[in-house]
């Protein structure tokens, strides 16, 4: 029986095309769109996944705060212990005052390790 490495076995699971639905946070509103912190994003897609693969939380990194207009999308990037990665694109769903939701989907295939 083969067995793959951890990280590897998340991004199997991950790259079966995992769409996730449901995130929300409530942030900072100030004078323009609300924002939620790139962190803040981050640790909601690692809980989301964990939770949906019954894996520990993968390692993800997302480039800016996500911006809460309706149709936003960001590129977030899961990266596994061997090095491989794996693109998660997140989509604002919608926005009712500091509440952000936002839908998650994961890349069908991984890239391997630099």
């Amino acid at each position: 029986m083969t067995r793959l490495p951890a990280g590897r076995s998340i991004l199997s699971i991950a790259a079966v095309g995992v769409l996730l639905t449901g995130c929300s946070a409530s942030v900072e509103v100030g004078k323009s769109e609300p924002k939620m912190s790139s962190d803040k994003v981050a640790s909601l897609v690692s809980e989301k996944l964990a939770a949906t693969t019954g894996r520990p939380k993968p390692d993800i990194s997302c480039p800016e705060d996500l911006v809460g207009k309706v149709g936003t999308t960001m590129r977030c990037t899961l990266t596994a212990d061997d090095g491989s990665t794996l693109g998660v694109t997140v989509s604002v769903t919608s926005v009712k005052g500091s509440q952000i939701s936002f839908d998650m989907e994961a890349d069908a295939t991984a890239s391997p390790a630099s």
